[in-house]
C-alpha cells in the first residue's frame, strides 16, 4: 500500500522524535551531560508535539472540519498547561519536587489512560489483541494516575498516616479480579458482537473505575519512608501505558519513549529496592512502616549534644571529612550554606567528600540535584559503593537530617526492621556529628543507634542555622578565607 506524503512526513517526525528522546536519556545518566539531556528530551517532546498536529494533512477532506475543531482544543489546552506547569516549575522548592514529580506523573499515566478510554469508547481498534493492549494500557494508566495522587497526598502531608484494615490485602486482591474479570467481559462481548447486540459502555466504565480506585487501595497503605520507591515504580507504569497505547495508536515516538521510560523506571526501583534489602513485592503488600519500638533490640549509651561553633571548629582541624546530607537539609534549604562552610574547610587543607545513599531524600537523585543546585563540583559527589570504605580512615562524619541510612542496625541488630539494608558507614569515623532538628524518628519509624556511640555526638537545630553557627566560629578563628 502506497504512503501520502503527509504519512511519510509523519513517521519520520515521529522517528526523529523517539531519536532525540533516547539520546536525551542517554545524556542523563551523567550529571555533567543532564542539563543538556533533559533541553534534547524537551526538544524530542515538542517535535512529538508537532507530529500529531500533520494528522490533520493526512485525513479526508470530509473529516478535516472536525479534526480542525479538536485542534483548536488541543491549542488551548497546550497553551494553558504548558502555561501552569512553566509557573509552577518555576516556584516549586527543592523540597516539594518529590510531590511536583508524583502529580506529574499521575497525570502522564492519567492521559495514557485517557487515550485508551477513547479508544474503548470509540471502538478504535482492530482485533481483539488490540482490544486488550488498550485494556491493559487503560488499567496500567488509571493505576498510576489514581496511586501518584495518593503519592502525592503522603508527600504533601495532606495523609499524614498509612490507612490499614483488617483484610485490606484481601480487599486489593478481589477488586484487581474483578478488574480482570470485567476486562475479559469487554473482550468477550466485543467477540459476540456479530450474533448478539451488547452495549460495553457500562462495562467500559466499570472498569476505568475500579482501575481507578485499585491505585487509591494499592497506595493507601504504603508508608513514608517507601514513597521513593513507591513513585519510580508509578513512573514506569506511566511509560508502560503510554507505549502500549503506543502500539494501539501505531505511533513509534510513543512507543520507543513509553517502553524506554517504563524500562528505565523499573530498573531503577529494583536498584532502590537492592539499596533497601527488600523486594518490590515488600514495599508494595508489607506494613514496613508499622514498626514499634519494642522490637528494638536495646540501645546503650545516650545522646551527646554540642555546640555547633564546636563541631564546626573540629572540622576546619581535621585532615579528611565525609557530609551525608539528608532529607532535613532540603527541608531547611542549607545547601548554599553548606557549601560555603565545605569551602572555608577546603581553603584550610581540609579534604571534603559528599556521600549519597541511593534513597536519601524522598524521591531518586534528590539529594544530587541538591548538590548541584548550590554548585558542588561531581567530582566530590560519591555514592554509597564508592564511598563505604573511606569512612574507617576519616576524621568527621557530617550527617545533615539523614537518619535510616547510617543507622549501624542495619549490621547489627537483626530485631530491626532495617536489617540487611546497606547503609552509609558514618559509625566507623571517628568523629560523627549529626545535625538534626530533634529527637524524632526516621522514616523507619525506629530510634537510630548511631546517635548513642560513643563517637557520636548531636547538633540540635535547623540545619540552615546550624551551618551559619558553623561558618561564623570557623572565620572567628582568623584563618585563611576560601577563594
Amino acid at each position: 500500500m502506497l504512503i501520502t506524503t503527509a504519512q511519510f512526513a509523519i513517521g519520520a517526525v515521529d522517528l526523529a522524535a523517539a531519536f532525540l528522546f533516547l539520546f536525551g536519556l542517554q545524556r542523563m545518566s551523567s550529571p555533567v551531560t543532564a542539563p543538556s539531556g533533559i533541553k534534547v528530551a524537551g526538544v524530542g517532546m515538542a517535535v512529538a508535539v508537532l507530529a500529531s498536529f500533520l494528522y490533520v494533512f493526512s485525513v479526508e477532506d470530509a473529516a478535516k472540519p472536525f479534526l480542525v475543531t479538536n485542534i483548536s482544543l488541543a491549542v488551548i489546552a497546550l497553551v494553558v498547561g504548558g502555561g501552569i506547569a512553566w509557573f509552577a516549575g518555576k516556584r516549586v522548592a527543592m523540597t516539594a519536587m518529590p510531590q511536583m514529580v508524583a502529580i506529574y506523573n499521575g497525570l502522564g499515566g492519567g492521559a495514557a489512560g485517557a487515550i485508551a478510554a477513547v479508544e474503548l469508547f470509540g471502538g478504535k481498534y482492530s482485533g481483539l489483541t488490540q482490544l486488550g493492549v488498550t485494556l491493559l494500557g487503560a488499567l496500567i494508566g488509571a493505576v498510576s494516575m489514581s496511586g501518584s495522587i495518593i503519592a502525592w497526598a503522603k508527600l504533601d502531608g495532606v495523609l499524614n498516616r498509612p490507612m490499614r484494615f483488617k483484610g485490606q490485602r484481601e480487599l486489593n486482591a478481589l477488586v484487581l479480579l474483578v478488574t480482570i474479570a470485567v476486562g475479559g467481559t469487554i473482550v468477550f462481548a466485543t467477540s459476540m458482537r456479530d450474533f448478539l447486540d451488547i452495549s460495553t459502555s457500562g462495562l467500559i466504565y466499570g472498569f476505568l473505575a475500579l482501575s481507578l480506585v485499585l491505585g487509591i487501595l494499592l497506595t493507601l497503605p504504603i508508608g513514608g519512608a517507601d514513597m521513593p520507591v513507591v513513585i519510580s515504580i508509578y513512573n514506569a507504569f506511566t511509560g508502560l501505558a503510554v507505549g502500549l497505547e503506543g502500539f494501539v495508536l501505531q505511533n513509534p515516538a510513543l512507543m520507543i519513549a513509553g517502553m524506554v521510560v517504563g524500562a528505565a523506571g523499573m530498573l531503577l526501583t529494583l536498584l532502590m529496592a537492592q539499596a533497601m534489602n527488600r523486594s518490590i513485592a515488600n514495599v508494595l503488600f508489607s506494613n514496613f512502616g508499622e514498626v514499634s519500638a519494642q522490637k528494638q533490640g536495646a540501645i546503650k549509651g545516650e545522646l551527646k549534644p554540642t555546640a555547633a561553633g564546636d563541631a564546626g571548629i573540629a572540622m576546619r582541624y581535621a585532615s579528611k571529612v565525609i557530609i551525608i546530607p539528608g532529607y532535613g537539609l532540603a527541608v531547611a534549604q542549607g545547601q548554599q550554606k553548606l557549601y560555603e562552610f565545605v569551602k572555608l574547610l577546603q581553603a584550610g587543607g581540609v579534604n571534603v567528600k559528599f556521600a549519597i545513599h541511593p534513597v536519601a531524600g524522598r524521591m531518586p537523585g534528590q539529594m544530587d540535584v541538591l548538590l548541584a543546585e548550590a554548585g558542588v563540583p561531581y567530582d566530590m559527589i560519591f555514592q554509597l559503593e564508592d564511598i563505604n570504605a573511606d569512612f574507617a580512615t576519616t576524621d568527621v562524619a557530617l550527617v545533615i537530617g539523614a537518619n535510616d541510612v547510617v543507622n549501624p542496625a542495619a549490621r547489627t541488630d537483626r530485631s530491626s526492621p532495617i536489617f540487611g539494608m546497606p547503609i552509609l558507614d558514618a559509625d566507623k569515623a571517628k568523629q560523627v556529628y549529626v545535625v538534626k532538628r530533634g529527637e524524632g524518628k526516621g522514616y523507619a519509624g525506629i530510634v537510630n543507634s548511631l546517635f548513642y556511640g560513643d563517637n557520636c555526638n548531636m547538633v540540635y537545630g535547623d540545619a540552615q542555622a546550624v551551618l551559619i553557627k558553623m561558618i561564623e566560629a570557623v572565620r572567628g578563628l582568623g584563618l585563611p578565607a576560601a577563594a
